[in-house]
């Protein structure tokens, strides 16, 4: 029995640790709770395995859907089950999120060994890897949706985990409510589709294409537009990456998983999983592509400055999302699913290592106060060089052959390409030079630390770093692309070899040069950086602010949404419904009241003449139940004229 008959185990077991800590947690011992929030996962990760080990031996079909038993919606032609599909793409995903994912909650024994609330932060892991899977393994866009708004609720529960701190909690509300944008985007997609194709499985979407080559642009590219606003949301792009440069306020295990194995991978993953889709509107396919390449190149300018430890690796993830809607908007699918594999090492490294520092430093993040570390911290130093050597695009290391594999392919996109292409050159350039200047200030020097004894990370925590730094040195060698073309289709391949190592030397040019100037300014004791700080101050102050569209989001959107809402909510709800629910509420008993008070005034007089008019009333509703009213009206004309 293979393990392709078996695919709901993948999620139901991290989701089987999510219910038992978050139920029994606080009750069982330490280890109790290690146990079940590791075994579970890689349980998970096994069954993973066994599906490559089936595909890789040709043994499986190119896609194998696991159908439930159990229906979910079923309205006249339309139905929507709960259904699994495995094909190459979602287990080259599945590999990494399983993988990548299992590491970090290994380290997050160690990490995390102290802190107060530790079976609650496994039981969100937990849970973040149940809804992670039940995404990539959805076999129809619902379940996906599902999946998608999971991993959502559970990185605001991440996110916010230190909920007593105040910045924490915002950056998880801000999070969940930025997100919810692009899930607008992406739900509105899911609509047109069903109006559309009558289906939203993927294999039916796909199949309703194939017998009809003539449908291109016109509803395909709004459906196509809808998804990129949802992939938009979720894997932090402009406009909307702002969330997560905030998500860092988490622990950083959380910020390991977000920023490089998980979450804003997501939407990377559903346009290539929906590309037979995005294939028929060119139109969408080039603005996922400038989308892309703006993005690399705003978040990487912002990168240079901040001092922030794990604030530069947030911008730098949100630069490297960019390279991979660059590679996915010029149709180049296996080479942006390539470079999510090789980031999802060397970041997932860098953030944990990021951690090691901070571990090492009792909780400090600032880089302007490290320095020296690099004798203290032998094995987080080798390791983060491996991971700096790898984001830079330095051969022979992972991020070299997926980075090159994007530009290459964005060059040979016609004009439209090659202007994207110097632009995710020059990225490349700034991304070698902000990993180098944090390399510099963390390691290189002389201490700046407050802490006269920084002391190395425990073997739980050094462990997965180690694992990773081998990813990230060999992982450049895994060729997946021949593996992922059943799922993705064939890209046209440029046959000029010459201009390919072309291409390939001047992208190592250029991140030698970052190198080069990041050596310059901060390889030794200099003030050149203050100096030329100080030479262009506006520059340097726009971007320490990061361009100020927090400010200006805040004084544009959430001001004039506060204003509104404080307005209609006391004058219009609070006054108006509420208030007016009040008067009601005791108005009326009041008034009623005060009218049964003059009926018990005490006074005969009054009392019968009470009686009087009720006895007149009394008789006028019997008169007039009965009909009798227009006879004794006629009886009484009749006899007053006789008189």
């Amino acid at each position: 029995m293979t393990g392709l008959l078996h695919l709901w185990l993948i999620p139901l077991l991290p989701f089987i640790g999510f219910v038992l800590n978050g139920l029994f947690g606080s009750r069982l011992p330490k280890w109790l709770v290690s146990t079940i929030a590791l075994l579970l996962p890689l349980g998970s990760l096994l069954v993973v395995a066994l599906n490559w080990v089936d595909f890789v031996s040709a043994s499986v079909p190119e896609t194998f859907i696991e159908r439930c038993p159990v229906g979910w919606i079923h309205v006249a032609n339309f139905n929507v089950g709960f259904d699994f599909a495995i094909d190459q793409l979602s287990l080259v995903m599945l590999l990494v999120v399983t993988g990548v994912g299992f590491l970090i909650h290994v380290y997050s024994v160690g990490y995390m060994g102290h802190e107060e609330g530790y079976w609650r932060f496994f039981s969100y892991l937990n849970l973040f890897l149940f809804f992670m899977t039940v995404l990539v393994l959805a076999e129809n866009a619902l379940l996906m949706f599902v999946g998608w708004e999971g991993v959502g609720l559970a990185s605001y529960l991440l996110i916010g985990f230190y909920y007593k701190k105040d910045s924490a909690a915002d950056a998880g509300k801000k999070a969940f409510i930025v997100n919810r944008i692009g899930d607008f985007g992406f739900l509105l997609g899911i609509f047109l589709l069903i109006g559309t194709f009558g289906t939203l499985s993927f294999s039916g979407i796909s199949a309703n294409l194939a017998t009809h080559p003539a449908l291109q642009g016109g509803v395909l590219t709004c459906i196509a537009l809808c998804l990129v606003l949802g992939a938009t949301g979720k894997s932090a792009q402009l406009p909307l990456y702002i969330w997560l440069p905030d998500a860092m306020e988490g622990p950083t295990p959380v910020s390991a998983l977000i920023h490089a194995a998980t979450m804003v991978t997501a939407g990377v993953y559903m346009i290539v999983r929906m590309h037979f889709l995005f294939d028929r509107s060119p139109l969408a396919l080039a603005i996922v592509a400038i989308l892309g390449a703006a993005t690399a190149i705003f978040a990487a300018t912002i990168a240079l400055v901040q001092t922030d430890i794990k604030r530069v690796l947030a911008y730098s993830t949100v630069s490297q999302l960019g390279y991979m809607f660059l590679g996915a908007g010029v149709a180049a699918y296996s080479s942006a699913i390539f470079h999510l594999m090789t980031h999802a090492f060397f970041k997932a490294l860098l953030f944990l290592a990021a951690g090691s520092v901070i571990h090492a430093l009792n909780g400090e993040q600032d880089l302007r106060k490290m320095g020296g570390l690099r004798n203290q911290l032998p094995v987080t130093f080798w390791v983060t060089t491996i991971a700096v050597l790898a984001i830079s695009g330095i051969p022979p290391f992972a991020g070299f052959f997926s980075k090159d594999e994007i530009l290459f392919a964005t060059f040979n996109h016609g004009m439209l390409g090659q202007a994207l292409w110097f632009v995710g050159l020059v990225t490349a350039l700034l991304t070698s030079f902000y990993m180098f200047r944090f390399w510099y200030l963390t390691f290189m020097g002389e201490s700046r630390s407050h802490d006269a004894h920084p002391h190395e990370s425990p073997w739980s925590m050094l462990g997965p770093l180690v694992v990773l730094a081998v990813l990230s040195t060999a992982g450049g060698f895994i060729k997946i692309n021949g593996f992922l073309e059943p799922s993705v289709g064939m890209r046209a391949e440029v046959a000029n070899h010459s201009l390919e190592w072309l291409m390939s030397g001047v992208a190592v040019a250029v991140a030698l040069l970052g190198w080069f100037i990041a050596h310059s300014l901060y390889g030794k004791k200099s003030e050149a950086p203050k100096k030329l700080a100080a030479s262009l101050p506006f520059a340097y102050q726009t971007l320490l602010n990061k361009y100020y569209v927090d400010e200006f989001y805040g004084a544009a959107i959430v001001k004039p949404l506060q204003l509104t809402s404080k307005y209609v909510f006391e004058w219009v709800v609070e006054k108006g419904i509420l208030g007016g629910a009040v008067w009601l509420i005791a108005g009326v008993p009041q008034f009623l009241g005060a009218l049964l008070q003059k009926w018990q005034s005490g006074n005969i007089r009054s009392y019968a003449a009470w009686v009087a008019a009720g006895a007149a009333a009394l008789l006028l509703f019997l008169l007039l139940t009965t009909h009798q009213l227009p006879v004794w009206l006629g009886n009484f004309q009749i006899n007053g004229m006789a008189h």
